[in-house]
C-alpha cells in the first residue's frame, strides 16, 4: 500500500511539475502572439510534446486560458493583500497607498499577464464562473479598506447625493455593499470606492500601454501624487 501510495504521489508531482511548464511556456509565447494567438500546437511544440499528450492537461485552448487568467488574478490579489497587511489597520491612507503600489508593481513585472487580464477581450472566448472569485481578490482589498476606515471613523462622508440612493444606481451600489460585506458603508462612499478602483487600473493601463509616452513618463512620480490624491477623494485620513 505505501509503495501504491508513493507512485502515487510521484505521478501527481510528476503531472503538476508538467502542468506549471505548460503554463510557463504559454505565459512566454503570450509575450509573442497574444491571448488570442495562443496555440497548444505551438506551446506542445516548443516543450518537445506531442499535442495529445498536452490535451491530457488541458484539453482546449479555453482550458489553457483560464488557467492562466485564475494564476494571474491570485498572483495581483496576493500582492495586494500582502502589502496591505504590512500596514496598520490605523492608517487607511498608507493602506490605500500600499495596495495600489502593490497593483502597479506587479503589473510592471507581469506585463503579458497584466494584458491578459485588464486588456482587450479574447474573441471567441467567454471567462468561467471559476474567474470571478480570483478576479475579487483586489477590488475586495480596496473596499475592505475603505470599510474599515468607514467603520473607524476614519472616512469623510461625501455630500449626499440623491441620485445615489434611485433607480438602477441605488440597487447596483446597495448590492455592491452587500458582496464586500459593507452595507452600513454609505452609497457615495461606495460609488467614490469605484472610481477609484477605475482611476488605479486606468492608470496602470496607460502607463503599459504607452499611452503616457513624452508626457508622463516615467510616471513614478505622479502615481504617487494620484494615489494621494485618490485617498483625498475617499476622505480618507490616518491617524
Amino acid at each position: 500500500m505505501a509503495d501504491m501510495n508513493a507512485g502515487r504521489t510521484a505521478r501527481e508531482r510528476a503531472r503538476a511539475e508538467l502542468t506549471q511548464e505548460i503554463k510557463d511556456e504559454a505565459r512566454r509565447q503570450l509575450g509573442v502572439a497574444g491571448a488570442d494567438g495562443l496555440s497548444l500546437r505551438a506551446v506542445a511544440r516548443e516543450l518537445g510534446m506531442v499535442s495529445s499528450a498536452l490535451y491530457r492537461y488541458f484539453p482546449s485552448r479555453d482550458e489553457l486560458l483560464t488557467a492562466l487568467i485564475i494564476d494571474a488574478y491570485d498572483s495581483v490579489g496576493a500582492a495586494a493583500e500582502d502589502a496591505v497587511s504590512r500596514v496598520a489597520a490605523t492608517a487607511p491612507a498608507e493602506r490605500l497607498a500600499a495596495a495600489c503600489r502593490a497593483v502597479r508593481g506587479w503589473a510592471l513585472s507581469h506585463r503579458n499577464e497584466y494584458a491578459l487580464i485588464y486588456g482587450s477581450p479574447i474573441p471567441g472566448y467567454r471567462a468561467p464562473d471559476a474567474t470571478v472569485s480570483p478576479a475579487s481578490r483586489v477590488p475586495l482589498v480596496l473596499t475592505g479598506i475603505i470599510r474599515d476606515a468607514w467603520q473607524a471613523g476614519a472616512l469623510t462622508q461625501p455630500p449626499p447625493d440623491a441620485r445615489l440612493a434611485e433607480g438602477m444606481l441605488g440597487h447596483q451600489l446597495a448590492v455592491l455593499g452587500a458582496a464586500v460585506a459593507a452595507p452600513d458603508v454609505p452609497e457615495g462612499v461606495l460609488a467614490r470606492a469605484v472610481i477609484v478602483w477605475t482611476q488605479l487600473f486606468g492608470m496602470i493601463t496607460f502607463e503599459l500601454f504607452g499611452q503616457f509616452a513624452r508626457t508622463i513618463d516615467p510616471a513614478d512620480e505622479f502615481f504617487e501624487y494620484a494615489i494621494g490624491q485618490l485617498a483625498g477623494y475617499l476622505g480618507m485620513r490616518d491617524g
